[in-house]
């Protein structure tokens, strides 16, 4: 299958927001116990209470921003449970994932220590459903002001004299669903009450993020969006990729065929017509793009690994899931200029985890090396890359066969990106460069593919899928051309010392 198209390294069209590239961690199965929080006394190396080793693998793909409590478990998270001496805290049942007993051994300090070591930003969900509006306020008080009040020295009674900067804060989290079962209306007023008690103190300045729409439902959007639109700085949007229409038998992670390996890519695609769609009702209301969309909730979703707790939600992660991963990334790109965060669910040891562990071992998955190769587009700017698709069609039915997207970093290096969903055919996909000075052009690749079409890491064969230096390519003249082998993800760097 051969390929051509474009690519104008001197056309920018926005910068590829960094917090695209962002994670979600949940009070969910094994994600924050044992995934991250080992406790100061565990024989697991950690800093804190936190592993090492997971801090060092997110460290290495400069995971921007965490979101955290939750998910649902944020709308039965109540804050002053989770601070001060641990055994003194709060034990409580969570009811969302698996009734299991949560000790809140893991809180608000804790987690502010988390994005410490991470270098990144914090990203809090307050409670809407179970929750009150002093609740809220006392908690943002109790992170970001400076002054004396209750809420700062009891900070500094537990260990914190300062402050910490906390930029984002969701009001709510899927409260038509599991977060109070609400109307749009309903919560729309909800949202306006709450939001207007999660203040600014001194220089810090909160981003206001409202509860959006599970995938498509628009009258959600619309009706929040005209009621509330100008009182928030974002609004959400979750969808999830499922195999199968059918909750109750979501597909498996491994040993899946081609029909789930298709559908699977098929309705990773949907992406963009969810978030076209959702972006023409926010441009009614917000023609000057001020409100973001978030993407706070993403990922693959398939029934649990046999023999583990259904509640836990832990599933195995082949290179099928890099493949969503990388599509779902060139979508994001794509709608860059409304697109102003996504955070894939999760990070550890739930749904499309970057990292996997068991006891003192971790394993780094598939979809962890597609975040580590597509680290050059975060806050590079996006350029003008046209490309034939191609087909792929099982069935009759057909979708694209590859997705590109080009960036340039504040090096000047041009970074393309490409996938190829076909897992049989190999694709040659040949772009004219336009706009780039050639002199002494420099081209290297990377590449992440799979000897099967649910090839994984497991912790007996770790390495199993891992990139790969890539060469099947060529620069002549103007033309630059890449053989792209069946079911992988590519990443192309050109770089010159001419100007671009």
């Amino acid at each position: 299958m051969a390929l051509k198209g474009v690519l104008n390294a001197d056309i920018g069209k926005g910068t590829i927001n960094r917090n695209i590239y962002g994670h979600f961690s949940e009070h969910l199965g094994r994600c924050i116990y044992e995934g991250i929080w080992v406790g100061e006394d565990s024989a697991i190396p950690n800093t804190n209470g936190i592993r090492d080793d997971v801090v060092k693998a997110l460290k290495q793909i400069k995971i921007p921003v965490l979101r955290w409590p939750g998910g649902c478990f944020a709308d039965e998270y109540h804050w002053k449970d989770g601070i001060g001496p641990r055994e003194d805290r709060k034990r409580m049942i969570n009811t969302h994932w698996g009734g299991v007993v949560e000790n809140n051994h893991f809180g608000t300090h804790e987690f502010m220590e988390l994005c410490r070591q991470l270098e990144c930003e914090p990203y809090i969900n307050g409670n809407v459903g179970s929750g009150t509006v002093q609740e809220m306020s006392e908690w943002v008080e109790y992170l970001t002001f400076e002054g004396v009040s209750p809420m700062s020295e009891l900070r500094a009674k537990n260990g914190s004299e300062a402050p910490w900067a906390v930029t984002y804060f969701g009001v709510g989290n899927e409260n038509w669903g599991c977060g109070g079962n609400m109307r749009p209306e309903y919560y729309a007023d909800l949202y306006r009450r709450y939001q207007t008690y999660v203040r600014n103190y001194g220089n810090n300045k909160i981003h206001r993020i409202a509860c959006g729409p599970n995938v498509d439902d628009y009258n959600w959007m619309e009706v929040v969006m005209r009621e509330a639109g100008r009182y928030m700085d974002s609004i959400t949007l979750h969808y999830y990729t499922l195999p199968k229409e059918r909750w109750e038998d979501k597909g498996n992670a491994t040993g899946f065929d081609e029909s789930e390996w298709f559908s699977t890519l098929k309705k990773a695609l949907r992406m963009d017509e969810l978030i076209t769609r959702h972006s023409a009702i926010m441009d009614k209301y917000d023609p000057d793009r001020r409100v973001g969309l978030i993407v706070d909730e993403w990922g693959t979703w398939y029934n649990v690994e046999p023999g583990t707790t259904p509640g836990f939600l832990y599933q195995q992660n082949t290179v099928r899931d890099a493949l969503v991963a990388g599509l779902t990334f060139h979508i994001f790109h794509k709608h860059s200029g409304r697109v102003r965060m996504a955070n894939i669910a999760q990070t550890v040891n739930v749904l499309q985890a970057v990292i996997l562990t068991e006891g003192e071992k971790m394993v780094l998955t598939p979809t962890y090396h597609v975040f580590n190769m597509y680290k050059v587009h975060q806050d590079a700017v996006l350029l003008d890359l046209t490309l034939e698709s191609g087909s792929y069609i099982y069935e009759g039915i057909e979708i694209p066969a590859v997705s590109a997207t080009a960036s340039r970093d504040s090096e000047g290096k041009i970074h393309i990106s490409l996938c190829n969903l076909n897992d049989i055919e190999a694709a040659e996909a040949s772009l004219d460069i336009r706009g780039l000075a050639r002199e002494t052009l420099t081209v290297e690749g990377e590449v992440l593919t799979g000897d099967a079409i649910d090839a994984h890491n497991t912790f007996e064969l770790p390495d199993r899928v891992q990139p790969q230096p890539f060469t099947a390519f060529k620069l002549e003249g103007e033309v630059l051309s890449a053989v792209l082998p069946p079911i992988s993800v590519t990443v192309l760097e050109l770089s010159s010392p001419g100007r671009v």
